[in-house]
């Protein structure tokens, strides 16, 4: 049996494993490109096959493709689908090119297996092309973006239900913590009192929010350039090719697929993954101060805040016996940090664009699929490792309010800024409490200190009254 066989591109010749799927362009690429030493994304992979497959299917019935060819296509880009010969997808996922190598890769791999498929051997590609049948009516300029678009929507799928998942835990803990009463702070120093349930449900909203905006930038996911080729002009595309590639590829995915109006636009400029990655940034801004927020109220245990308790999950120090970290927080804060990071890449990646095409859509997908992916992990396991088990202190709580100047705020209706401020100074400096000095000085009757300053009163309405 044969151990290699040689194939030819426009560079020369190559000798290619006898038993590889992929041939010698993909091979050229991984020689020219060993950068990250991960491969194309399995998710990438298979919207390139779906792809393909959907082509194929176009291509079939618009009377470009024989059946014989178009059914061995399919069912190759199936069984890829199917997450089948992942190992055959050598390329690098950072490349130079557009993205060529990966589509070349795929049309290898796709055209060797075809040629199985009709009873061939790999390499004969006078059976089943990679260029001539597997990419027909395609470029790699229509298919990587929207293999970018088809990957970036089943990857938000996963990550969006890790984000509800957090947002329902915060919702219980709002609604558990809302009958506790706490010290509300600005710049780290006393404020007003508030509830601890309001400090969960504030968390809640800001996530929701994240969620809505997220979930608004599948539109830009949804609009296509296949059928556009090089860029945008349709060369080398039948008109019926055109008028029924994206409901071929709705078939194919069960998303709803529409082409883009401009394809001149849409094959050179890369705003809507810009826009995805602009949402998931501000998402990990969020969550990385909401971290900030836990692993303050729960520092101590006996010299910090110490409101609320996180579970404990590991040993905290090598050293320190007993001491237990807020390493949730501590993680899901440096996930927000460096897809803070890919954002900045994936923004210079876009602008990066020159005329007709932007080259660097390979970086874009490499930093994108990895923000989609961590900051769902990092949503799972602040749920599940954190948020679910936290408890609360409620009588230091109360202690921390009671102690506190801050309620005499509520004093500034009654008897003017000046002497709120006075009394808040005198308490301070005495340490006697702020209505036993109002009471003292006669400012204010019992019934009336006892009115206004009745903490509860002070934090709004509740929560079942809050939209």
């Amino acid at each position: 049996m044969k151990k290699i066989r040689t194939e030819a591109d426009s560079i020369g010749e190559m000798d290619v494993p006898a038993t590889a799927y992929y041939g010698v362009q993909a091979l050229r690429a991984r020689q020219n490109f060993p950068i990250t030493y991960r491969p194309l994304h399995p998710e990438f992979i298979k919207s390139m096959a779906k792809l393909k497959k959907a082509s194929a299917m176009t291509n079939r019935d618009a009377g470009q493709l024989s059946e014989t060819i178009s059914e061995a296509i399919i069912k190759a880009c199936d069984e890829i689908i199917g997450g089948l010969f992942k190992k055959e997808f050598i390329v690098d996922a950072i490349q130079g090119g557009a993205g060529t190598s990966a589509n070349m890769n795929a049309n290898e791999v796709i055209a060797n297996r075809a040629i199985e498929w009709l009873g061939g051997e790999k390499g004969d590609y006078g059976l089943v092309h990679p260029n001539d049948h597997v990419n027909m009516a395609q470029s790699t300029n229509d298919v990587i973006p929207s293999a970018g678009k088809l990957t970036t929507l089943v990857l938000m799928e996963k990550m969006l239900f890790q984000l509800q998942r957090l947002y329902d835990s915060l919702m219980a803990k709002s609604r558990e913590f809302d009958p506790i009463l706490k010290m509300g702070r600005t710049q780290l120093q006393d404020a007003v009192p508030m509830r601890l349930g309001q400090s969960f449900h504030a968390y809640a909203s800001v996530l929701k929010r994240d969620i809505q905006r997220i979930e608004s930038t599948k539109q830009f996911m949804r609009i296509l350039n296949m059928g556009g080729t090089a860029i945008g002009s349709c060369i080398n595309v039948s008109p019926l090719y055109l008028e029924n590639i994206c409901g071929n590829i709705s078939k194919v995915t069960g998303e709803n697929f529409v082409m883009a109006d401009d394809l001149f636009d849409a094959t050179q400029n890369l705003d809507g993954f810009v826009s995805v990655s602009a949402a998931l940034k501000t998402c990990a801004v969020n969550l990385s101060k909401m971290c900030n927020d836990l692993r303050l109220l729960s520092s101590g245990p006996k010299t910090g805040f110490e409101e609320i308790n996180l579970p404990a999950r590991q040993n905290g120090s090598s050293i320190m016996p007993g001491k237990i970290n807020p390493v949730i927080p501590e993680v899901v804060s440096q996930v927000a940090f460096n897809i803070i990071g890919n954002d900045f890449t994936i923004t210079m990646a876009a602008e990066a664009g020159q005329l007709e095409l932007n080259a660097f859509e390979p970086v874009v997908f490499y930093n994108l699929f990895e923000s989609i992916e961590t900051l769902g992990r990092a949503a799972g396991t602040l749920n599940d490792n954190c948020i679910e088990g936290i408890t609360a202190n409620p009588k230091h709580c109360a202690e921390l309010v009671d102690a506190s100047v801050g309620i005499s705020t509520a004093l500034c209706p009654a008897i003017g800024y000046a002497a709120a401020a006075s009394i808040a100074k005198e308490s301070l400096k005495t340490g006697t409490p702020v209505k036993e000095l109002v009471l003292k000085k006669g400012l204010l009757s019992e019934r009336e200190v006892e009115v206004l300053l009745e903490p509860f009163a002070m934090t709004g309405k509740p929560l079942e009254m809050m939209k």
